[in-house]
């Protein structure tokens, strides 16, 4: 089986995060923190915000989380009621609408009329009402790798700040992103600070450190909406586990190497998934400037993606995640976190399963495999 579905870097963590969680356990006192964190956590996220965005925020301006899909959460639950909209592009991550609905508010997807991943910011602006409450900003963006540039994001940001609309930046890959220097403060579009804006920045360890399974994330904003995000996470998981915030901690005050060898395997590895794409017939690729996906367009071979993916899956054991679920039918969303050879050979097998000149059958590992379809 070859997995181009992965969501996960494949490196393991930081050894300073190893380290750190092993002294906590042999310690045998592992227990309840904080509801929003522990003092050493937040002080660390402070750290990190002001080296990677340039402000620094007070301890009441962050709440910590069990991952950065539960800040988000407890984002849309503090901000959203009913009959409100929260808005955002498609291609989008899968879990928007439903978390949306889940907190009572309204999905609004916007969807560029030509099929590019950067529409014009006027775009978001334009869709702007007295019905909505909130944008969810991904940048870089998964499923597409698509990194939007200031000027959009900057414009998008004056506009809720000058119609009162809240911007959450899902900021998660935020440093993945392939090409050097990259902007990357949304604070530089606010003319106030942290407290002023009505910007939510949303992070964690997962994707930069490999420590998705640690599952802390984080929020800076607002400190009315953070406490009211907070005091929402006390009545729903009590507090993030302890051992993982002492291991997250670690990571982000220790050796920061382990990004940038990230950032360039990712970069090697999207160059080698559109060198091997190009040669295949119908297929249209946007190349990604950041991220772990390649959001390839399969409409010449289907007309539901779900159904393509299922066949590339029983048929050349090739493992895919369908564009549907982001809001895009018709593409593929492929993975580049696994090795070289695994985007070669997945990338080849796909090939064979679409191409009705090719040999009837193939190996695949021990197992010849015949073509019936």
């Amino acid at each position: 089986m070859i997995h181009l579905g992965s969501g996960e870097p494949a490196c393991l963590i930081p050894e300073a995060a190893v380290q750190a969680a092993q002294e906590m356990l042999a310690g045998g006192q592992v227990r309840y923190t904080a509801a929003s964190g522990t003092p050493e956590m937040k002080q660390a996220v402070i750290q990190y915000t002001k080296e990677q965005y340039g402000v620094s925020p007070e301890a009441n301006q962050v709440v910590i989380s069990s991952g950065a899909k539960q800040a988000l959460a407890n984002a849309l639950y503090a901000l959203s009621l009913p009959g409100e909209e929260i808005l955002f592009l498609a291609p989008y991550w899968v879990s928007y609408p439903d978390m949306v609905r889940l907190a009572g508010g309204i999905p609004r997807v916007l969807v560029p009329e030509d099929n590019s991943f950067t529409p014009p910011a006027r775009v978001v602006v334009d869709a702007i009402d007295q019905r909505t409450k909130a944008i969810i900003l991904n940048s870089p963006n998964n499923p597409s790798g698509a990194v939007y540039s200031r000027e959009f994001i900057c414009e998008i940001a004056q506009a809720c700040a000058e119609r009162g609309v809240w911007l959450i930046m899902d900021d998660i890959y935020h440093r993945l992103v392939f090409e050097d220097n990259v902007w990357t403060s949304i604070y530089d579009c606010l003319p106030g600070g942290i407290e002023e804006s009505r910007v939510v920045v949303i992070n964690g360890v997962s994707k930069l450190y490999g420590m998705t399974g640690f599952r802390i994330g984080w929020a800076v904003g607002p400190s009315e909406l953070i406490g009211a995000m907070g005091r929402m996470q006390a009545q729903i998981t009590s507090c993030p586990s302890a051992l993982s915030q002492t291991a997250a901690v670690a990571a982000l005050q220790g050796d920061q190497s382990c990004i940038e060898q990230l950032r360039n395997d990712l970069r090697s590895n999207a160059n080698i998934l559109l060198e091997c794409l190009k040669d295949l017939p119908g297929v249209k690729v946007q190349a990604p400037r950041g991220t772990f996906y390649c959001f390839a367009d399969f409409r010449a071979y289907c007309d539901s993606s779900s159904k393509l993916a299922e066949m590339l899956l029983n048929r050349a054991l090739v493992i895919t995640v369908p564009g549907d679920a982001f809001g895009m039918e018709g593409h593929l969303r492929l993975s580049t976190c696994g090795s070289a050879e695994q985007i070669r050979e997945g990338v080849a097998r796909i090939r064979w399963a679409l191409d009705s000149h090719a040999p009837k059958t193939i190996k695949i590992g021990d197992q010849e495999v015949t073509r019936d379809w």
